[in-house]
């Protein structure tokens, strides 16, 4: 079982940056691949980017053109994602998640957090 709890979402002008963090609580967190999602009010729940348990691979989005980065601390039980050059269109619900799947994907996701609000004002 693996808790997680995302923080650090708030409103942000555009073209500002901002980094999100997430905790993991629970045992074997370093056996996990994590990822961060998004959802906006409407749509589906969206993979902006993650990587594998030790990080050595990175899964990213393309269509956001390198703008989020993802890390993680596996000695901190932390994962982050920054975000840069920010828009209106980011304006979501970011969520990270953990799997012990190969394959790192919304329908692989075992453990979500809560989400933490972003809104980019324009």
């Amino acid at each position: 079982q693996v808790q997680l709890v995302e923080s650090g979402g708030r409103l942000v002008q555009a073209g500002g940056s901002l980094r999100l963090s997430c905790v993991a609580s629970g045992r074997d967190f370093s056996s996990y691949s994590m990822g961060w999602f998004r959802q906006a009010p409407g749509s589906e729940r969206e993979f902006v980017e993650g990587m594998s348990w030790m990080g050595g691979t990175r899964y990213y989005n393309s269509s956001l053109k390198n703008r989020f980065i993802a890390s993680r601390d596996n000695a901190k039980n932390m994962v982050y994602l920054r975000m840069s050059n920010l828009s209106p269109e980011d304006t979501a619900v970011y969520y990270c998640g953990a799997t012990k799947s190969p394959s790192l994907s919304r329908k692989t996701i075992e453990y979500w957090g809560k989400g933490t609000l972003v809104t980019v004002s324009s």
